[in-house]
Parts: structure tokens; sequence; C-alpha cells
């Protein structure tokens, strides 16, 4: 084993959990980054970022119905029906650690690979107007429907990492968990006509897959011995 950087790009597809499919309804992609070290004694510390994103089901209760008309469209400022367009958003961010339970083969890097990490969780529904001409969901506006919050979340993986020999190929994959418990950062909610002052439990399970890309100071065949 040897030490060596990993930058990390990566995709996951999540199903929604407990408030946070209650709020959106449909299932999150993630796309991240991520920087850690790997000791040569198969400790790994880093830190990651995903942006967040995907469809977003209003379960027949639009959280925009106070301004819609009977027909369930939204008037523009020519006095036509307006295009909204709503999809959920937001981020994650955070530390991590973990460890390699390596394998005699391709090499002593490669491995069962378990991480737990802390971060903070933040997203939204993001509510679009392509055509920028619907009052009432444009600027300050469209931020008391949009649900915004954050908070604290955990996050936890289970999978496999592979590091070749000669630095070709290089991936992990597995099983991901995230919990957090957020609130909302708005002052004004116009559907509760107040501010929202819940406090949430919002979970996603899914499967990440990533690229590694090692940095080692040395060739790593030179510590390769079996």
């Amino acid at each position: 084993c040897i030490n060596v950087w990993q930058c990390e790009i990566n995709y996951a597809y999540q199903f929604s959990l407990t408030d946070l499919r209650a709020k959106y309804g449909k299932n999150p992609s993630t796309m991240g980054l991520g920087l850690s070290f790997k000791t040569k004694h198969n400790w790994i510390f880093g830190f990651e970022g995903s942006y967040l994103w995907g469809g977003y089901d209003d379960n027949g209760v639009s959280i925009l119905r106070g301004i819609m008309t009977q027909s369930g469209n939204i008037i523009n400022s020519a006095g036509e029906y307006g295009t909204v367009l709503m999809t959920q958003s937001g981020f994650y961010a955070g530390i991590k650690t973990g460890y390699v339970f390596s394998f005699r083969k391709p090499n002593p890097n490669s491995g069962i690979v378990v991480n737990i990490g802390a971060g903070i969780l933040e997203h939204h529904i993001r509510i679009e107007n392509r055509s920028n001409n619907t009052p009432p969901v444009l600027g300050d506006y469209k931020k008391g429907y949009d649900g915004l919050r954050n908070g604290i979340a955990l996050r936890g993986f289970i999978g496999y990492q592979f590091l070749s020999n000669k630095k070709l190929v290089n991936f992990y994959g597995g099983v991901e968990y995230t919990f957090a418990w957020t609130k909302s950062i708005r002052n004004y909610d116009f559907n509760l006509r107040g501010k929202d002052n819940t406090r949430y439990h919002d979970s996603m399970i899914g499967i990440r897959i990533g690229w590694i890309l090692p940095v080692y100071r040395h060739a790593p065949e030179e510590y390769y011995y079996y």
C-alpha cells in the first residue's frame, strides 16, 4: 500500500425517502467532485461536493395554487397563460473518512471501501419562467414558493474501489445513504401565510459510481510486491 491523492468525479441516481420524497415525489440525480487522500495504511480522508437535480411531482396539489386560475394556469403580463416549469435543485458539501479493506489483486490499494461523512444538504423547488413575463413567479416572489431549506447531513457509502497498476483505469461504485435534519431558511411561505417552522428529516439512498484520477508521488509499481 502507498500514499495517494485521489481526484474524483462521480454520478449517483438516488431514491428520495421521508420528507424529501413528500416534497418532490420523483427521484434525484447528483453529479459531484471530490478530493481525498489514501494513506499507506488504507485510511481515507477527504471532502466532496455534489449538485442535485431532478423532477418534481406536486401530487395534485401545486405550490402555486394560490395564483392559479380555475383551469390550473397562471396569467402572464400579456394576459395569456404563462409557461412555468418546476424541478428540484440543490447541493451537498461535506467531509468524509473511511477505510479500504484491500484485496491482493490487482494491488493492495483496491478493495472494499467504506466511508462515512458529514456536511450540509440544501435543496429547493426551482421555478422557471422561460419567457420572463409572469410576474407572480419572478424575482423575490418565487422565493415565497420554492421551499428552500438546508441543514446538517450525514452520509454513508459502501462499495468497491479499483486502482490499476498502470494508472489507466481507476474507479469506484457502491451504495450511498444520506440523512439530513433540515429547516426552511425563507422568512415567508405564501401557502402557509407565514414562516415555515417545521423541522424536516430528508433522506436519499442510491447507487454512486465514480472515476478516480490518482496522483502518486512515485510510480505505483515500485511499491507492489507479491
